[in-house]
């Protein structure tokens, strides 16, 4: 009886608000995994052949194709998946919430704290689900990883490294990416948003209390003179703005039990690099480097690693699942608004501790 109620339940209407790379990478997910569940219902983007392109591989109608995303507020859509430029985040996620629309929001969470807030609140009013793309925590390695934390595998959890480098990874140089007003910052924002989110999710480590950190701005600001091999959103625009960091480092606190150390570029003379470590007083982990996930501990009176078997599903897909699970009130949401705005917290306060040349405390 249950799972036949299953079969017959009715499915989310869904709609999507940018269709960009992003936009697109979503879309495949909902389509791959989600047909059971969901209808993608309208479409939504400023260029108009974008939206009419996609309204035709969707066999959507030219009535639920929209330029602006107010109209589409105005269907039948059960939920929205905004995916735009970061400055566009809070105005469109708080209207989607205003207008009874559950809320997928790509990250980051907004261009800061107080807009995150302003995105939890309105959520909070409205009653709907909020539910951030960090999808790095969709991983299974990761899963497994909190569920040993939770179960006390590890232990204490004490420090946290956090490594993400790229030697010459800016994107779209000159583009959104690179413009401040646009997009809150630079490789910090852009995929540190997702290490950060990872390690505190993984961790449980959810009350940062102050960081001390430098940001630098070294390659992409001279950008005629910037080198590279690739470039994701490219080519160059050489007549747009570069006004962001593409290197931060520093130190964490939470609190007087744990810490954790973190270096993210987009560009930097050094070899590429990946990885996260947690480490615990009975076990430690490192995940994200390009190899299996490993677990440093002890085994009967011996010093041993341990290599967990891991099937690793596509987790644009399991994301999405998760969203759909959470419209349904099923579920909460994979990462909450509030997770989101912590995330945001941590990355404002590095941003002002580099302007400050000093640690600075981190509100909860």
């Amino acid at each position: 009886m249950g799972r036949k109620g299953k079969a017959m339940a009715k499915k989310v209407k869904v709609g999507v608000i940018g269709l960009g790379a992003i936009g697109n990478v979503h879309i495949n997910a909902y389509q791959a995994a989600c047909g059971n569940e969901a209808e993608l219902a309208a479409v939504c983007d400023i260029v108009p052949e974008k939206t009419e392109a996609m309204g035709q591989r969707l066999g959507i109608p030219s009535s639920h194709q929209f330029a602006d995303y107010k109209e589409m507020l105005k269907t039948d859509v059960d939920a929205v998946l905004v995916c735009v430029w970061n400055n566009l985040h809070r105005d469109m996620a708080v209207n989607a919430l205003k207008a009874g629309k559950h809320v997928f929001l790509e990250k980051p969470t907004a261009l800061n704290a107080k807009e995150a807030a302003q995105i939890v609140n309105a959520a909070d009013e409205a009653k709907k689900v909020l539910q951030i793309g960090m999808v790095t925590r969709q991983a299974a390695e990761a899963q497994l990883v909190k569920r040993y934390v939770e179960e006390g595998a590890l232990g204490k959890i004490y420090h946290l490294r956090v490594v993400l480098i790229r030697r010459r990874g800016i994107p779209g140089l000159g583009g959104w990416f690179t413009t401040k007003s646009r997009s809150g910052g630079g490789p910090l924002i852009d995929i540190g948003v997702h290490w950060f989110d990872a390690s505190m999710f993984m961790s449980g480590l959810w009350n940062p209390t102050s960081v001390s950190a430098a940001a630098y701005a070294k390659f992409g600001r001279d950008m005629k003179n910037y080198r590279y091999t690739g470039m994701w959103a490219g080519p160059p625009d050489f007549k747009g703005t570069c006004d962001v960091e593409d290197f931060a480092t520093g130190f964490v606190r939470f609190g007087k039990d744990a810490t954790m150390n973190f270096d993210i570029s987009w560009a930097l003379n050094a070899e590429e690099n990946t990885f996260i470590e947690i480490l615990g007083d009975k076990g430690g982990v490192r995940l994200f480097d390009g190899k299996p996930l490993r677990v440093f501990t002890e085994f009967q009176g011996n010093v041993a690693d341990i290599t967990p078997q891991t099937k690793d599903e596509d987790r644009f897909q399991r994301q999405a699942k998760s969203f759909l699970a959470a419209c349904r009130g099923e579920s909460k949401p994979a990462c909450t608004g509030r997770e989101g705005l912590t995330v945001m917290k941590l990355i404002d306060a590095v941003y002002a501790s580099s302007e400050k040349g000093k640690e600075v405390a981190i509100t909860a």
